[in-house]
């Protein structure tokens, strides 16, 4: 994402209203505003591979999936961010309209430029959410998939995959090959 050249503060409130009329998505982080920056196709493939292999695995059940046009509230009140694909089965966010917030699975797609973030501040303010079972993180470069498991000792633990792993996303019980995620996508050779 990229910083906003408009450093005035908003409120929660405010910003909910004012991004409803702009053309670009925008992030929201203590009363300031962040664009959204452009991903590329292979990024884009991941999410939409995944958030359909997802619909598909949860059709008939009472999870919404959704993908980068959903935002999720840490609160009310903010931060909201724009995950890749988020799933929801609670209750309070069936009737969802601006934001969900309460989903059980989050999933970012990592460029060179939002890794470090990914894993580290974005994850840190993503914990706060209650309901949040599993964080996972897909490397768009390379076939690589970290997935964070919150146990029941209520620790955050990695599990990571590589090529020719299966998968396991045991908030939603959905096991798959890895390479599911990224069909079609062309890597440099």
């Amino acid at each position: 994402m990229v910083a906003s050249s408009d450093k005035k503060y908003m409120s929660p409130h405010e910003y909910l209203k004012w991004e409803e009329r702009q053309e670009i998505k925008y992030e929201y982080i203590d009363g300031e505003v962040f664009a959204m920056t452009e991903v590329t196709i292979p990024h884009n493939t991941i999410a939409l591979n995944l958030a359909s292999a997802l619909k598909i695995h949860l059709r008939g059940g009472s999870y919404r999936v959704n993908m980068a046009g959903a935002k999720v509230g840490i609160s009310e009140n903010g931060p909201f961010h724009y995950p890749d694909v988020v799933v929801s089965w609670d209750e309070r966010d069936k009737q969802a309209i601006q934001f969900f917030q309460y989903p059980c699975l989050i999933v970012e797609v990592l460029s060179p430029s939002t890794e470090a973030y990914d894993r580290g501040t974005k994850f840190t303010r993503y914990r706060r959410i209650q309901t949040l079972q599993e964080y996972v993180l897909i490397n768009a470069e390379k076939i690589a998939l970290d997935s964070f498991r919150l146990n029941d000792r209520g620790l955050w633990e990695l599990h990571p995959y590589e090529a020719e792993d299966e998968v396991h996303l045991s908030s939603i019980d959905f096991h798959f090959p890895i390479s599911l995620v990224y069909e079609n996508v062309p890597f440099p050779i």
